[in-house]
């Protein structure tokens, strides 16, 4: 399947638009990656511990709206975005949002 932020794809034609798909997933840090991301922050650099959260979460996302795109007989995805919020203390919701579609090779 591809997946792609844009609309369009190079050298494909898009047959059939199959609707709006998504996927979410809801992460909480624990205590002890607040912890040292708080130590992080007081010292300076990255957090390490939130990147491996937020790419789980994303993961998460993405390959939920693919299983909702296949459940329609899309072979791709255009349009997607990525939405990140924080909510209550310490949980993280990320939304992947898309358009699903069927193309062919020009």
């Amino acid at each position: 399947m591809i997946i792609s932020t844009t609309n369009s794809l190079e050298g494909h034609k898009v047959t059939h638009y199959l609707g709006i798909v998504s996927g979410e997933t809801i992460i909480g840090a624990n205590v002890f990656k607040d912890f040292f991301a708080s130590i992080t922050d007081i010292v300076g650099g990255r957090s390490g511990s939130y990147e491996r959260v937020l790419r789980e979460a994303k993961a998460t996302a993405m390959t939920e709206m693919e299983m909702q795109a296949r459940s329609f007989g899309a072979n791709a995805i255009i349009g997607i975005d990525l939405d990140y919020e924080t909510i209550r203390d310490g949980m993280l919701m990320v939304t992947a949002c898309g358009t699903a579609v069927k193309i062919e090779k020009l």
